[in-house]
């Protein structure tokens, strides 16, 4: 009997398919579909110059190519589009395809339409990732095949053929992938919704509405995970079909996970609650890290141990670019905190420290607010450097902040990456720590916040 994968396949054969974008993502499934002897195009701003080796590849391999600002002008001429998750879904060039019967879909849809095994899905405004990976380290220690994937930066599609009923898959998803989908994964977990993306997005219920799609289609079978102490997240148990899980720091819910005012987890089930470890064996540092923990031990208790769960905690060193040490310089710790691409990133990051600390922010301007970020910036910041098209906005706001005063927290401006390591250089003393927190995204400078966090790290290490 055929597997879902080789019908799917077969059925792409006859069909003329385009791929938005050869980003890292789409890469390997272009090269995937390919391989199957499809017929192929890709779609990119970018002139084949740019593209480099890649075009080369995938040119000898067979594609086909429209580039240049005019890319999106001939999506009407095929069968099947592949969004990617950079290009909105409500885009003028998609909504005018699907009037003409194209077929707009991603590679996260279909990957969820063909997977054969239980699908662990995390969605969220922070903490997404450090919560994917948490999951799928505690699956794999339980001892299950783990495939994880998603906006974490690894399509699963070309592994599809692989994925054994028995395996399990973790994905993380945002909300420019969910907001197409219209089926939602065995375990969902929301771990907060906070004001993001507001620069696409046409208003905040849109973005939540786009994270709901995770809950919308699960079945009576399937389980969701919620942050009982984040307001929006908490209120999206009314859309739950299936087993309800909460998490909180604050009161213990009936089934689910919670810190006490002692300091240890607990898992909660039906009002039972069982002592898992104290908050400070957790290796990676913050507040916002347990709430990432009680996120993915709600998720996995029902398969993984709590001997599992301890192991994981007390020997994960943390994600790359979220409160990353990046080294020691005459008494000064440099810290990479990229991911933080939103003043609640920012807020959580501070929080990690237990000292007045020195910060590098701005950049993207995603039209978020800053003001709640300011008396953050009072409370933990000595020195702030600031960069990139939001520094205006970040200054003003904390101008405005009541209790702010320039002689215990001085502004600066720089005009790059190099300007601001060396001005944080320049003002720190021993026992000091800089941290790259820029409460905004990378895209005035950088592709991403990956690129900007290992430039930051490049300079730092840099450093004489």
């Amino acid at each position: 009997m055929s597997t879902k994968a080789e019908l799917f396949f077969q059925e792409m054969n006859s069909k003329k398919i385009a791929f938005i974008g050869m980003g890292v993502t789409n890469l390997n499934i272009i090269k995937l579909f390919l391989s199957k002897q499809l017929d192929v195009t890709v779609c990119d701003r970018q002139t084949k110059e740019k593209l480099g080796k890649n075009y080369d590849e995938l040119l000898a391999l067979g594609a086909k190519f429209v580039l240049g600002e005019d890319y999106l002008e001939t999506l009407c001429d095929y069968d099947v589009i592949f969004r990617s998750p950079g290009i909105y879904f409500y885009h003028p060039a998609l909504q005018k395809a699907r009037e003409h019967g194209c077929v707009v879909t991603t590679e996260m849809e279909v990957f969820f339409d063909l997977c054969p095994c239980k699908i662990y899905a995390v969605t969220g405004s922070d903490g997404k990732t450090t919560t994917t990976t948490l999951i799928g380290k505690m699956l794999e220690q339980q001892g299950f095949k783990v495939h994880v994937g998603g906006n974490i930066g690894k399509a699963l599609l070309p592994e599809i053929e692989t994925i054994q009923p028995e395996d399990i898959a973790v994905v993380e998803l945002s909300s420019f992938q969910i907001i197409s989908m219209r089926q939602s994964p065995d375990v969902a977990v929301i771990t907060n919704i906070s004001p993001n993306h507001l620069d696409v997005h046409k208003n905040m219920e849109e973005y939540i509405q786009a994270k709901c799609n995770l809950l919308w289609h699960q079945n009576a079978f399937s389980k969701a995970v919620l942050n009982h102490d984040n307001e929006i997240t908490d209120g999206l148990d009314r859309y739950v079909r299936g087993k309800l899980c909460k998490f909180s720091r604050k009161e213990c819910p009936t089934t689910g996970t919670w810190l006490d005012e002692q300091g240890y987890l607990y898992l909660v089930n039906n009002g039972v609650k069982t002592k898992l470890f104290h908050k400070d064996e957790i290796k990676i540092p913050g507040i916002h890290n347990v709430e990432n923990y009680l996120a993915a031990i709600a998720a996995v208790c029902d398969v993984v141990t709590p001997e599992t769960m301890h192991q994981v905690a007390t020997t994960f060193g943390g994600v790359e670019h979220r409160i990353e040490l990046v080294r020691e310089l005459d008494g000064v710790k440099w810290y990479n905190d990229s991911i933080a691409t939103s003043p609640t990133r920012t807020i959580a990051g501070l929080n990690s420290f237990q000292q007045k600390i020195i910060v590098i922010a701005g950049g993207y301007d995603k039209h978020l607010a800053y003001e709640p970020l300011a008396p953050k910036l009072v409370e933990k910041v000595k020195a702030l450097v600031l960069m990139g098209a939001t520094a205006p906005k970040i200054e003003a706001a904390l101008l405005a902040c009541p209790g702010y005063d320039s002689e215990q927290l001085p502004i600066y401006h720089a005009e790059n990456m190099e300007q601001a390591v060396q001005k944080a250089k320049e003002i720190a003393q021993p026992g000091d720590i800089v941290s790259l927190s820029p409460a905004s995204a990378s895209f005035d400078l950088y592709k991403n916040f990956e690129v900007r966090g290992n430039h930051f790290k490049q300079l730092v290490n840099e450093l004489q």
